[in-house]
């Protein structure tokens, strides 16, 4: 199992929440779920992030992740953002879904948006705070009830956590 012992980095891990557009239920779909963890997958390969922690829910996503020091957070936040987007409008577009049109917007730069700007982040400098959030994202099915226990939702880290579940090639535990 991976880890990373936690220091005083130049670039803290962070905590970061991601929302659809309207808190619309975009991440219904399970396809689009597995749009975002290949995205991740290659973010992470492409050695731009570590990713420490995650959950997928219908309308938001959080993660616990690391830019890499050559890497400016804007910039890979903004591709990951890009490229997914424009990767789950293709889906949206190519089956003349309705979830397209609820997706319009009249901006001058785009037809469609799936991501609402500035997204949540906070930077994590202690355990605590570090801690106090991965088990907030673990919670976070329960909580909204598509699950009993953390463990059982798929499309979270929280089994990799609590059992070693190696699901996810992207994933590092953290150390502190």
């Amino acid at each position: 199992m991976k880890t990373e012992k936690i220091t005083a980095p130049q670039n803290p891990l962070e905590f970061i929440t991601i929302t659809c557009l309207e808190w619309k239920r975009v991440l219904k779909d399970d396809r689009f779920k597995d749009i975002i963890i290949s995205s991740l997958s290659f973010l992470s390969s492409t050695n731009r992030v570590t990713i420490h922690a995650f959950v997928l829910m219908q309308n938001h996503m959080h993660l616990v992740w690391r830019i890499h020091r050559e890497h400016q957070r804007e910039n890979v936040q903004r591709d990951f953002l890009r490229f997914t987007s424009k990767q789950i409008l293709s889906v949206l577009k190519n089956e003349n879904l309705p979830l397209q049109k609820a997706l319009a917007v009249k901006a001058k730069d785009r037809k469609y948006q799936v991501w609402e700007r500035n997204s949540r982040k906070t930077p994590l400098y202690s355990a605590k705070m570090i801690w106090q959030k991965i088990n907030y994202i673990h919670l976070n099915p329960v909580r909204a009830g598509l699950c009993e226990c953390p463990e059982d939702y798929e499309y979270s880290s929280a089994g990799f956590y609590l059992y070693g579940r190696r699901r996810w090639d992207f994933l590092v535990r953290v150390d502190v």
